[in-house]
C-alpha cells in the first residue's frame, strides 16, 4: 500500500513547490508597469519601464534589470543620474 501511494506522494510535494504565491498588499499602488506619464518622461533611457514599479517602502520607483545570472530591482533614474521618487508628506 505505501509503495503505491508513494509517487503519489512525491508528485504532490513536487507540484506544490511550483505554486506562486500571491501577495494581498491592501490595495497599494505598486502594480508592475503602472508608472505615470511624468514618471516616463523623467526616466533615462535603456531602463525598462515595463517592469517599473512604486515601491511603498521607500516612495521611490524601481524597475527590474535582467542581468545574466538573475534579475535585480534598481532605482528608476532620471537623465541625470538621481532617483525618481514621489515627495513626502509631513
Amino acid at each position: 500500500m505505501q509503495k503505491r501511494n508513494a509517487p503519489i506522494i512525491a508528485a504532490t510535494l513536487v507540484l506544490a513547490g511550483c505554486a506562486v504565491p500571491t501577495l494581498d498588499d491592501g490595495g497599494a499602488r505598486n502594480e508592475v508597469g503602472s508608472v505615470p506619464e511624468a514618471v516616463i518622461a523623467l526616466a533615462a533611457p535603456g531602463q525598462d519601464l515595463t517592469t517599473a514599479r512604486l515601491r511603498p517602502e521607500d516612495g521611490c520607483y524601481w524597475y527590474e534589470h535582467s542581468g545574466p545570472v538573475e534579475n535585480t530591482l534598481v532605482p528608476l533614474r532620471s537623465a541625470g543620474g538621481n532617483p525618481i521618487c514621489t515627495s513626502r508628506q509631513s
